[in-house]
């Protein structure tokens, strides 16, 4: 019984966060493999070498940790550096809402040769990501100028998700907030 509670208790995503080096209970007991990226965030693998005769194998087991710090990305692992302007609209009963992002100059376009391609939008906090693959950028005098990135909200659960994010990546980089 003790071995099943701590298998459960390894196993469970809030003991996966408190022990970020350790795999599952029945994966390989050799060293975790762990990739460190820009945001702070800690990705872990852990993969079986010999599945147990009594259990069917799994795929690998991911466990990502994020940062304190929100971020936005345009391609992972990657922060923009540029403060974007952000409007808002959301329709007149809540149920629903858009967020355009407007990025002058951003950083990415100085990095994408190295890094590769844009692949979305990504807004990233303790909670987790938000993400959308509506992406645009407008050249001017055939050089990139700017990249704008809608972000839609479907739900009144989406857009309090993307508030609180909102509110974090605001504190983080001294945006406020202006009614217009």
């Amino acid at each position: 019984m003790a071995a099943v509670m701590k298998a459960l208790a390894v196993a469970s995503p809030i003991s996966a966060r408190a022990q970020p080096r350790r795999c599952p209970a029945g994966s390989s007991g050799g060293p975790s493999q762990s990739l460190h990226s820009s945001f702070g965030g800690v990705s872990l693998q852990c993969r079986r070498t010999k599945p147990a005769s009594l259990h069917r194998s799994r795929p690998s087991v991911q466990v990502v940790m994020m940062a304190a710090r929100p971020a936005i990305q345009f391609i992972q692992g990657t922060d923009e550096q540029t403060i974007p302007d952000v409007r808002l609209t959301k329709s007149r009963d809540g149920t629903n809402g858009v967020a355009i992002f407007t990025f002058d100059q951003p950083s990415v376009f100085d990095s994408s040769a190295e890094l590769g391609d844009i692949t979305g939008f990504y807004m990233i906090d303790d909670e987790g990501v938000l993400q959308s693959v509506d992406v645009s950028a407008k050249f001017v005098n055939g050089k990139p100028a700017l990249i704008e990135a809608k972000y839609v909200m479907r739900t009144p659960r989406e857009w309090d998700r993307f508030m609180r994010f909102m509110e974090r990546y605001s504190q983080a980089n001294g945006l406020q907030f202006v009614k217009k």
